[in-house]
């Protein structure tokens, strides 16, 4: 069995335009089609509706469709003054995969989380999901530790982790979405 599809991490072409913004009641049944359509096991509907207001909760729609093309869900959990932020889940549809969409929907999270006070940003990822692994550590985050059967099919994940503090969240190659570590860019 092949690993779930993932976000990706190529540039959004400069033509195709992609409204990123907070998710809303009427965006539900797409998002939760693109989950079903993602992942071996998605979320139930009920936990889309319950993110819905907060302010992680970010869906990509294409300028030339009302379709929700892709989505990320995080929060902020206090944490004795030092917060974590979680990034919950994340997808891209698979026609608009290649094109940059799951790193810009993964800096909006890690810059909603930021603002919102994180110091710590934590995932999981299942372990055969290279091109997630690959985005995520291009983009800072170090595996911390494998979780053994975490997935209900009994694949493993691994917990990976950023410290804001070293996320570089300004412009790379000209596009306004911020990335990487501030170490990894040689600054």
């Amino acid at each position: 069995m092949s690993p779930p599809p993932s976000p990706d991490d190529d540039a959004l072409p400069p033509d195709e335009e992609v409204v990123i913004r907070q998710a809303e009641q009427a965006d539900l049944l797409d998002v939760f089609r693109l989950e079903r359509s993602t992942f071996p096991q998605p979320w139930p509907f009920s936990a889309f509706e319950s993110f819905l207001g907060e302010r992680g909760f970010l869906v990509a729609q294409s300028g030339t469709s009302p379709a929700i093309v892709g989505y990320v869900v995080s929060d902020t959990t206090p944490n004795y003054g030092r917060d974590i932020g979680h990034v919950k889940d994340l997808a891209v549809h698979p026609d608009a995969r290649g094109r940059g969409l799951g790193r810009t929907l993964l800096r909006r999270a890690l810059g909603t989380l930021a603002s919102d006070g994180s110091a710590l940003v934590k995932l999981e990822v299942r372990t055969t999901n290279d091109a997630a692994i690959a985005l995520y550590r291009s983009e800072g985050f170090e595996p911390l530790r494998r979780i053994p059967r975490y997935y209900a099919d009994g694949e493993d994940a691994f917990v990976m982790v950023l410290d804001l503090a070293e996320w570089d969240d300004s412009p790379l190659d000209g596009n306004d979405s911020g990335g990487r570590t501030r170490e990894s860019r040689g600054a």
